[in-house]
């Protein structure tokens, strides 16, 4: 089982000027490489764009940042974000939360991921966090999304959920017009027509009524992956969990994060544990991927668990708070743990949100959003201006620039620790002049050492200066992001020595397990018998674990990939994950 898209060769390359290669071990657990090929939560807390977009103002303040775009049609300035690997909404549904601090704005939040699962889970994720209170009220729907978010094994009702969801999202992606008006913050007109029809085929799978848990063994699959990144460390997980805790997320600010509820999910992928331990069996569909093995010299589609299992779903929304108190300490330990600050949150964060599904049939009408009844002498707060959220085609980072309307148009540019080689002038030059960019670091990465995580924040700053950008020098230092502002009009230049004669990084150069080991018939079996897609399986362009190796650039030992390993990442094409299982396709253990 890949993790870190390259699990299998536990070893990292340090590439130093005029000194030879040599090996050495990341981490105590082994491969070094939990964080896995796709990523399915942040490893960041969640932040509230309108701030970042003017890091020197407040909510009590209009913002002095890049002029917003003018909504003629409104009459209310634009924001308009473009983020990069943001993987799980959650800095969207913090934006939006928070709206009411701010001076009224209409957003635009354009997301480009590697893969088409990570889109269908924000459809699915903001899907819930809109739903009408009177079917789904704020505690069922905060439970809901935490288990479907982070949790490998769900209850059974939360599967209902799950395929019911998945079911009418599946039926409304190929129809435009019904897509519309169900769901008119979405909008899929940037994706092409054979990644609407694979998205389409997410869905169908996560709505599979198949009985049992063969279709996806998620248990079955998150211990094959668990006993090759720890290999023979792995009847000693407990102590190398404790070690990555207590020595790694601990020091690095991640202290609220209890021994009891790491251990868990780094044994069964269960990070929040709501209910008993025992209603938590059926398998979470929303974490599978697909992806080509080499099976007996044959490329094989596969769908399987690749994502993180070294850091875990605590950090997005269980290590800070507004409500200090659930912070403080005694005797020196954390009185809250992060899941209980975490179902803290998003239940404040749902609460919050529910004002963004009033202009969902009002338009706007102020008598139709009053709470009160007719004639009441305090009228409800005007409901917030609509927002939408743009899915961009897969692979078109290095593209946007050439279409006018991207160019020049984001006030903001967000990118996550495992999308930064896509930083390049190309890119910065949609961002305005002014703009702000705003990279996630590498902090809560377990797998890295102190160094490395130096080394890549040097980096990062190396290639946002190559795309136009200058630090910003205000505000309070961070270790989990790097703020940065446009300081002008920056044409994309074609020249890379600038990118190139940065400061090295480690590369994780360690193949695919599934290319060095193909599986056999007895670690693989057949899905659902489907249609076999009617173009060759190719891999999607870059992997999310690519976060360190795309950073510095390649050599000529790298370059040279064998037949074993997996399609180039040249390769433009749909994600395996999202074409309709066909015979072919297995699950691979």
């Amino acid at each position: 089982m890949g993790s870190t898209g390259r699990e299998g060769v536990s070893r990292v390359i340090w590439k130093d000027k005029g000194c030879p290669d040599r090996t050495a071990m990341t981490t105590p657990a082994g491969s070094g490489m939990g964080f896995g090929s796709v990523s399915w939560w942040g490893l960041s807390p969640a932040v509230d764009l309108q701030a970042e977009s003017d890091i020197d103002a407040s909510p009590a303040v209009v913002l002095s940042g890049p002029p917003p775009q003018a909504d003629t049609e409104h009459e209310t300035p634009e924001l308009n974000v473009l983020l990069l690997g943001s993987v799980d909404g959650r800095h969207l549904l913090r934006t939006l939360a928070r709206a009411a601090l701010w001076p009224r704005r209409r957003f635009h939040f354009y997301v480009l991921e590697n893969n088409l699962e990570a889109v269908a889970r924000h459809v699915l994720i903001f899907s819930l966090a809109l739903e009408d209170p009177e079917k789904m009220g704020l505690q069922e729907r905060s439970e809901t999304f935490l288990e479907v978010w982070g949790n490998a094994l769900l209850r059974p009702p939360v599967a209902a959920f799950v395929r019911a969801q998945a079911s009418r999202l599946a039926h409304l992606v190929p129809e435009p017009d019904r897509l519309a008006e169900q769901l008119p913050w979405l909008s899929l007109g940037a994706l092409k027509f054979r990644e609407r029809d694979a998205l389409e085929a997410v869905f169908r799978f996560w709505a599979g009524g198949e009985q049992g848990p063969e279709p996806f063994p998620m248990s079955r699959l998150w211990d094959s992956r668990l006993r090759q990144y720890l290999g023979s460390r792995y009847d000693a997980r407990r102590g190398v969990s404790d070690w990555d805790l207590h020595m790694k997320l601990h020091d690095r600010g991640a202290r609220v994060i209890h021994t009891r509820e790491f251990r868990r999910w780094r044994d069964t992928g269960v990070a929040f544990e709501l209910r008993d331990s025992s209603a938590y069996h059926v398998p979470n569909r929303t974490l599978a991927s697909g992806r080509l093995l080499s099976h007996r010299g044959d490329r094989v589609a596969a769908r399987g668990y690749w994502g993180d299992i070294a850091t875990g779903p605590f950090v997005a929304f269980g290590i800070e708070a507004d409500d200090e108190t659930l912070l403080r300490t005694s005797n020196g330990q954390p009185v809250k743990t992060a899941g209980e600050i975490t179902e803290h949150n998003v239940a404040e964060l749902f609460r919050e949100m529910a004002a963004w599904g009033r202009p969902r049939t009002s338009q706007g009408d102020p008598e139709q959003v009053q709470g009160g009844t007719e004639g009441s002498p305090e009228p409800a707060a005007p409901a917030p201006e609509p927002f939408t959220v743009h899915f961009l085609s897969l692979g078109s980072a290095h593209t946007l620039h050439h279409k006018s309307c991207y160019k020049g148009q984001f006030q903001l540019l967000y990118v996550a620790c495992g999308m930064v080689h896509l930083l390049s002038p190309e890119l910065g030059a949609c961002v305005a002049p002014g703009g702000r960019l705003i990279v996630e670091l590498a902090q809560f990465l377990v797998d890295l050492r102190q160094e490395q995580l130096q080394a890549f924040s040097s980096r990062v700053g190396e290639l946002a200066q190559a795309a136009g950008f200058a630090p910003h020098l205000g505000g309070k230092p961070s270790d989990t992001f790097a703020r940065f502002y446009k300081a002008g009009d920056s044409a994309p230049s074609h020249e890379d020595q600038a990118v190139e004669s940065g400061t090295p990084l480690p590369e994780v150069l360690a193949q695919p397990l599934e290319a060095t080991d193909p599986p056999s018939e007895d670690r693989t079996q057949p899905l659902e018998p489907g249609t076999p897609p009617s173009e060759p399986l190719k891999l999607t362009s870059e992997s999310q674990a690519s976060l360190l190796e795309a950073s510095a650039p390649p050599t000529g030992s790298q370059a040279a990939k064998s037949e074993n390993q997996t399609v180039p990442p040249e390769t433009k094409s749909p994600h395996l994950g999202h074409l309709n299982p066909g015979p072919g396709m297995r699950t691979h253990l």
